[in-house]
C-alpha cells in the first residue's frame, strides 16, 4: 500500500475522515478516491506504454539500420572487424620459412651441455600367481 505507513497510522486517517467529513458522506467519498486512483493508475499505464513503445521502436530503428549496413557490406570496414580479420589471416597463413642464422664469427661459441640419459625404468615387481577356486 503507502511505503512507510502502518495499521496505526491508517486507523487515525479513518477516525479524522469520519469526524471531518462525517458518517453520511464517507462512503461517497471514498467511492470518488477509489475512481481518482483507478484513473490515476490507468494513465500512467498509459504513460508507461507509451515510453516501451517508444524504446521499442528505437531498437527497431537501430535493428534496422545495422541489418542494412550488413547487406551493404559497409560493416566490414569497421576498424574491429578490419583488425580481426587481419589477425585471422595472420593466425591462418603459415610463417614464411627463414634460413636459420649462423652466429656470428667473432662470438665465442658456447659449449653444448653434455646429454642425460634417461634412467632406467623399474622392472614389475613379481605378483603372486592367482589362485584358482576348486569345485
Amino acid at each position: 500500500m503507502l511505503p512507510g505507513v502502518g495499521f496505526s497510522e491508517i486507523l487515525v486517517i479513518g477516525v479524522i475522515a469520519l469526524l471531518v467529513v462525517g458518517p453520511k458522506d464517507l462512503p461517497l467519498m471514498l467511492r470518488k478516491f477509489g475512481q481518482f486512483m483507478a484513473r490515476l493508475r490507468a494513465m500512467a499505464n498509459e504513460f508507461r506504454a507509451g515510453f516501451d513503445e517508444l524504446a521499442r521502436q528505437a531498437e527497431l530503428d537501430e535493428l534496422k539500420k545495422e541489418v542494412e549496413a550488413l547487406r551493404r557490406g559497409a560493416v566490414m570496414n569497421d576498424p574491429v572487424f578490419t583488425d580481426i580479420e587481419t589477425k585471422m589471416t595472420e593466425a591462418v597463413t603459415p610463417p614464411a620459412l627463414a634460413p636459420p642464422q649462423q652466429p656470428a664469427p667473432d662470438a665465442p661459441a658456447t659449449p653444448t651441455p653434455p646429454s642425460v640419459a634417461e634412467p632406467e625404468a623399474a622392472p614389475a615387481p613379481d605378483l603372486p600367481e592367482p589362485v584358482k577356486a576348486s569345485r
